[in-house]
């Protein structure tokens, strides 16, 4: 299992502004190793954020993405406290799931 993501959750205004590092190779497929052969690819496919109970962003990522990938949003309508749940698996069928609160 990948480590634990790392979740920033502060409101500004009235809206919370979130940022997220997750912890991931995020393998194309196409890169070869030390010997030659090619690295299997080993990505994050799909992503979903919930603030509040409610789900704010269910994405799909491919193998354009970088290794440990940061993504930043906003939501409006939510406030200091709601809990942030974030959720990703990745082509091996791995998960990963971490969540934490809306400092003010």
């Amino acid at each position: 299992m990948a480590d634990p993501m790392k979740i920033r959750a502060q409101m500004k205004g009235d809206t919370a502004e979130v940022r997220v590092l997750m912890s991931h190779a995020m393998e194309t497929g196409q890169r070869k190793d030390n010997a030659g052969a090619t690295v299997p690819a080993h990505f994050i496919q799909s992503i979903t954020v919930d603030v509040g109970g409610k789900r704010v962003i269910q994405g799909q990522t491919g193998t354009a993405v970088s290794r440990n990938p940061v993504f930043g949003f906003k939501v409006k309508g939510a406030k200091a406290g709601d809990k942030v749940v974030i959720n990703w698996v990745d082509n091996k069928g791995d998960k990963r799931t971490d969540e934490t609160t809306i400092a003010a």
